[in-house]
């Protein structure tokens, strides 16, 4: 895509050709509806990439956005891109090369798939507003008999953003065992009313469309075109944030071009949405768009915490979810309840919500791609070594073709510390794991429950190409995604000094967890105390200067135990070390020591 171009978009490639490479898989009715009505036949069209293994144990299933299709990649140097090319393909972040891909159509769709536009067999005719309404159980339903039909017991994975992620969660709560691990991009439990609201205005415009005729405009000169844009182009408001518009469109705000359309082009951001309209009207069924539409608004895993927790308890895979920062048509904070009860459901699960100014957009656009399609193509790998941990010379051959591979573990020396003050087979919840070194150790040690919370996407990607479970948080706002007593021990590993809201952390470290475990650089050691008699700042980090630190505090081990004592806190183990020999320090630990450990409860 050329960001350049005023018309870009992430339809684009899209297009109302036909696909080269398509299938089809045909199913006798009659199939019965969540609703009540019947299908007398089901067709789905759907595309394969990839091969399956022997042992079946490779299919990703991805479901698509309302406005997509079955053509997720391009099969072929001279193929037509699809709308997920740059996720998609040899050598990519689901690696077809790995990877045995399908995707559908989705029941209710206009490109191949049973939907209003297709031909009833009973009538000989479209069915129009004959066509029973679908929910997006129904939807799914319909995929897992394609699933099925192919021989695949159980998906390695499922993949799916916007209406495609509300897919992926109906089918984890609903069919637990079907899938190894889902990965839900830009989605929720729910839709807002915010964005409810838009679908509404947008079904309307449709239905005002004098040309609509009650949806039986099949085989007419004039079908609702105009009504179909107008929800076109609501849509494409949707799935822009205001940044993403700005930079788009406030250079030549005024200059709209000039198009083939009755819309108002008077301003560039007119001719952008007229465009995207009208390229919409040329590959899409106006029926479709309302079945659908009313499908994805009246999906509801749950409307509070208890009911989300009770859905995604039936769940028995590990979850992925990824949000985006400037999306507000599944804001960060739907992700966030999602992730929430799935912690207190006790599910192995992680999440990121990455920084972006694309809005909604984002998971089709190549700004973001590194970090979310690095987090899906580490959770597909890791994925695969879970499902035959016993297999050496397969593991080792699911590594050698991961690329780079995960970074390599990184010692500290308060790690092999910490890592003594741990018994085995506890359940330890690390706060500012960073690259996730240390529970990159435990969990070779055996350790089954750990989860990392880190704050820099970055290091989130890391820890997930680890196959660690991590989620990305803001320790200062407090660890409410987590139940009392859900970790033996909680570890904060030097990032004390870096903590804004110090008591709020501490407290909620010995609510969650049995026994804290912190460490953290003391400011009363010798060359720091120099480094102050100098008129200098004190360096807790090497090649970190005061104005490039993350530190926002600096104590002295002193200063920590008259904490604990004022906190009512009980200290049951002390550390001071000598980070450079990695010494215990046993005397003058305020002097000698720069680096101290310390368990404390209640």
């Amino acid at each position: 895509m050329d960001a350049n171009d005023l018309f870009d978009s992430s339809d684009s490639v899209r297009s109302g050709k036909p696909l080269a490479h398509l299938k089809t898989a045909r199913f006798p009715g009659p199939i019965k509806l969540s609703t009540g009505g019947v299908l007398p036949e089901l067709t789905i069209a759907y595309e394969t990439y990839g091969e399956l293994s022997s042992q079946k144990d490779n299919a990703v299933l991805i479901f698509h956005a309302l406005s997509g299709d079955s053509h997720v990649a391009a099969h072929s140097a001279d193929d037509d891109p699809g709308w997920w090319d740059l996720l998609v393909g040899p050598g990519k972040y689901v690696d077809t090369n790995r990877y045995f891909v399908i995707c559908a159509n989705v029941l209710g769709g206009c490109r191949g798939t049973t939907g209003p536009d297709s031909i009833n067999p009973e009538t000989g005719k479209e069915y129009g507003v004959d066509f029973p309404p679908i929910t997006v159980a129904d939807i799914v339903d319909a995929q897992r008999m394609l699933v099925e039909s192919l021989g695949i017991e159980r998906l390695l994975a499922i993949i799916g953003g916007s209406l495609g992620g509300l897919m992926a969660l109906d089918w984890g709560t609903r069919y637990p065992d079907g899938v190894a691990g889902i990965a839900a991009v830009a989605t929720g439990a729910r839709m807002t009313t915010q964005a409810l609201a838009f679908d509404i205005v947008a079904r309307n415009a449709i239905m005002s469309d004098p040309n609509f005729n009650g949806g039986e405009y099949y085989g007419k000169d004039v079908g609702p075109s105009t009504g179909l844009a107008i929800a076109r182009m609501l849509g494409h408001i949707t799935y822009l944030s205001q940044e993403s518009m700005n930079r788009k469109f406030n250079a030549n705000r005024n200059v709209g071009r000039k198009i083939d359309t009755s819309f108002e082009t008077k301003f560039s951001v007119g001719s952008y949405l007229a465009y995207q309209g009208g390229k919409f009207v040329e590959r899409f069924d106006a029926n479709s768009y309302l079945a659908l539409t009313l499908a994805l608004d009246a999906f509801d895993l749950g409307s509070d915490r208890d009911q989300l927790v009770a859905a995604l308890r039936r769940s028995m895979c590990r979850w992925l979810f990824v949000s985006f920062s400037s999306d507000w048509l599944f804001p960060p904070f739907q992700t966030r309840e999602l992730v929430d009860a799935a912690l207190a459901s006790d599910k192995r699960v992680s999440c990121c919500d990455i920084e972006s100014y694309g809005g909604h957009d984002s998971f089709l656009l190549e700004n973001e791609a590194p970090i979310y399609g690095g987090l899906i193509a580490a959770f597909l790998h890791n994925l695969s070594l879970d499902w035959s941990p016993d297999d050496a010379e397969r593991r080792t051959a699911l590594t050698e073709s991961y690329g780079k591979g995960a970074d390599p573990i990184r010692n500290r020396v308060d790690y092999d510390r910490i890592l003594a003050l741990i018994p085995p087979k506890t359940k330890i919840l690390d706060l500012g794991c960073g690259r996730g070194d240390l529970l990159a150790q435990l969990k070779a040690r055996g350790h089954e429950r750990l989860v990392g919370v880190e704050a820099q996407e970055e290091l989130v990607l890391k820890c997930v190409e680890k196959g660690l479970d991590v989620l990305q948080l803001d320790l200062n706002d407090g660890l409410k995604s987590f139940s009392d007593h859900q970790f033996d021990f909680v570890v904060l590993s030097k990032t004390l000094q870096t903590i804004k809201n110090v008591e709020i952390v501490l407290d909620e470290m010995l609510r969650v967890g049995t026994r804290a475990i912190v460490s953290f650089p003391n400011l009363g050691f010798r060359d720091r105390r120099a480094q102050l008699n100098a008129g200098r700042a004190p360096q807790t980090h090497q090649g970190r200067e005061w104005y490039n630190s993350n530190d926002v505090r600096y104590l002295t081990i002193s200063d920590f135990e008259e904490f604990c004592q004022k906190k009512g806190y009980k200290i049951f183990k002390e550390v001071a070390l000598d980070s450079k020999t990695g010494d215990v320090v046993e005397e003058d630990k305020e002097i000698a020591g720069d680096v101290f450990i310390v368990v404390i409860g209640h």
